[in-house]
């Protein structure tokens, strides 16, 4: 045992930063939380065990909280299925390019992905405002625009498709870039020989490339399920939730319970909600996008 213990020292000692960052930066907040969830706080006294009257008050009696709710699930799903078309066709295009034209429309699909959600939040605010920006074109050829950031009269608020569209055209970049690099790690001669068989492109995307990235598959839809359950930037600066927040979702109700009415108890316990609808998410996508080690 002490043996073994010496001669793996060099690995603890590897892994020890790691490991305590893991566990003042993660794990201890988390815990925390989960103690401030069961609490009455308003950061000013001292927390107040109440046991689960939290997230019994979530699922029962708000109603904010139920229709923020089915936000985040509509947000999640537009945004996993959109990226995931949009992201794999983009680089199903740009890998058949030429390698200048493809380097010139990747960094011009990516160039949104740098840009801030806060002040690309602001910019469509404005460009979508009733009588001005977008509805004012339309309005030069006599058609009258919507009310793209106030109409909710559908049963999935038309702010709410707006937003997604948004995050859509921000974030499939990053899908896009992704599915690139994985692609361009296979071999080109198992395209060379279904060319040989007669196999046309698009035939041998779908017999050849997407079974070789699953992996990476699994790992943006990942990302976009996490990404899109957290969601507040372009919410907060297009809608702020509203109106009569029907376009709330979890990270915006949990901010104005937060941070505004103090009540960081309740608050916890939406973002404790959060945490396990992530690793929900992110277990489930494990177990529906299996992936076999192949040679490329």
């Amino acid at each position: 045992m002490k043996k073994s213990l010496k001669k793996n020292t060099p690995y603890y000692l590897f892994i020890l930063p790691a490991f305590l960052m893991f566990t003042v930066i993660l794990l201890i907040p988390i815990i925390y939380a989960v103690y401030i969830s069961l609490c009455d706080w308003n950061a000013l006294g001292k927390p107040k065990f109440i046991g689960f009257t939290n997230y019994i008050k979530l699922f029962t009696k708000d109603a904010i909280f139920i229709t923020a709710l089915k936000n985040s699930i509509f947000f999640l799903v537009f945004s996993v299925v959109s990226q995931f078309i949009f992201g794999l066709l983009y680089a199903f295009i740009l890998t058949n390019m030429s390698r200048r034209a493809r380097n010139i429309y990747k960094n011009i699909i990516y160039l949104p992905c740098v840009l801030s959600s806060a002040a690309l939040g602001l910019l469509f605010s404005f460009m979508l405002k009733p009588t001005m920006g977008l509805n004012q074109l339309l309005a030069m050829v006599g058609i009258k625009g919507p009310s793209w950031l106030i109409d909710t009269s559908w049963k999935i608020p038309l702010p709410m498709w707006v937003i997604g569209v948004v995050a859509l055209w921000q974030y499939v970049g990053q899908s896009m870039m992704l599915y690139i690099a994985q692609i361009s790690g296979i071999n080109k001669s198992l395209y060379e020989s279904s060319s040989i068989d007669g196999a046309t492109k698009w035939q041998a995307f779908i017999r050849i490339t997407m079974p070789l990235i699953k992996p990476m598959i699994a790992t943006c839809v990942s990302l976009n399920c996490i990404g899109s359950l957290k969601f507040f930037d372009l919410v907060y600066n297009m809608t702020q939730g509203g109106p009569n927040h029907g376009t709330e979702n979890i990270a915006t109700w949990l901010y104005w319970q937060g941070f505004k009415f103090n009540k960081f108890g309740y608050a916890s316990a939406m973002g404790i909600v959060l945490l396990v609808m992530c690793l929900l998410v992110t277990l489930i996508t494990k177990k529906l996008i299996r992936s076999e080690n192949y040679e490329m």
